[in-house]
């Protein structure tokens, strides 16, 4: 797992104040045909940062993740991962895109942990786990099988190495799924809607997990959730969306208790109730 930091009180990681941005979007613009999801996004977060994306169902929430996963193409703009253009730069004046090395360079930093698992069916849990470090990083084979079994103890899920992701729950799949992006060390961690497709009643040991991870690692988070109140405990920042905009932004105490904006007021008010 990245380097351990030290929680604070409140069991939040100082964030550095590296003058560069782990992660910058400008002038950002996504289209899906005459459908415009994000238009002219600029936000940025800071190393060891961890900022967590509220607001409702179609609001370009989840774009904003499969955009710095580069699972989907940017309509205009650009992104920067530690100041370095992840998918099109400037050149001569024009916008042009970047080489596909370089993307793939870029993306070995970034870890996603996906609503449906997306585990593979035909691997052991041990076998998903190791597959990106050893192809992808060129680590050592008994490197990345003793790091895995590391990551699984850590889930609670030592026992499950051998065994394949359909005789798993759901919870378990989404707990493997946690350990296959830690194990590429990321220094990003993007975490979308990991609970939506869970039982109730298994939420909260998944939430738990990533709790964990949040308070004793310093990997830079961009999380998307409708669990207000792991939001409130783990960010550092809250962005309200709506219509592909970024509504209203600020730290969790001031957007729960106080917010400025009334689309705020309004989402809050239907999540959490209006007491």
């Amino acid at each position: 797992m990245p380097t351990p930091t030290d929680p604070s009180p409140a069991g939040a990681t100082t964030v550095s104040e590296a003058t560069t941005p782990v992660i910058e979007f400008r002038d950002v613009e996504k289209c899906f045909g005459s459908n415009v999801v994000l238009k002219d996004l600029n936000f940025t977060v800071e190393r060891g940062e961890r900022v967590t994306l509220i607001g409702p169902s179609g609001s370009g929430k989840t774009t904003i993740l499969r955009l710095v996963m580069t699972l989907e193409e940017l309509t205009d703009g650009y992104i920067f991962i530690d100041g370095e253009p992840l998918t099109h730069e400037q050149r001569a004046g024009r916008r042009v895109p970047v080489s596909k090395k370089r993307q793939k360079q870029l993306r070995t930093r970034i870890g996603m942990v996906f609503q449906q698992f997306n585990l593979f069916p035909n691997m052991t849990v041990l076998e998903n786990i190791i597959e990106a470090p050893i192809h992808v990083l060129g680590r050592p084979k008994a490197e990345a099988i003793a790091k895995a079994h590391d990551l699984l103890e850590q889930v609670g899920l030592s026992d499950k190495a051998d065994a394949h992701p359909t005789s798993l729950s759901g919870g378990q799949q989404q707990r493997v799924a946690i350990a296959r992006a830690l194990a590429m060390d990321p220094e990003i961690l993007l975490l979308d809607e990991v609970t939506s497709a869970l039982d109730p009643e298994v939420v909260g040991e998944v939430l738990n997990i990533l709790r964990r991870v949040a308070e004793t690692t310093n990997v830079t988070m961009l999380i998307v959730t409708h669990e207000m109140g792991f939001a409130r405990d783990v960010s550092h920042k809250v962005m309200m969306f709506d219509g592909g905009h970024v509504v209203e932004s600020g730290p969790p105490e001031k957007i729960f208790t106080d917010p400025d904006h009334e689309r705020t007021q309004a989402f809050l008010g239907a999540v959490l109730g209006d007491n």
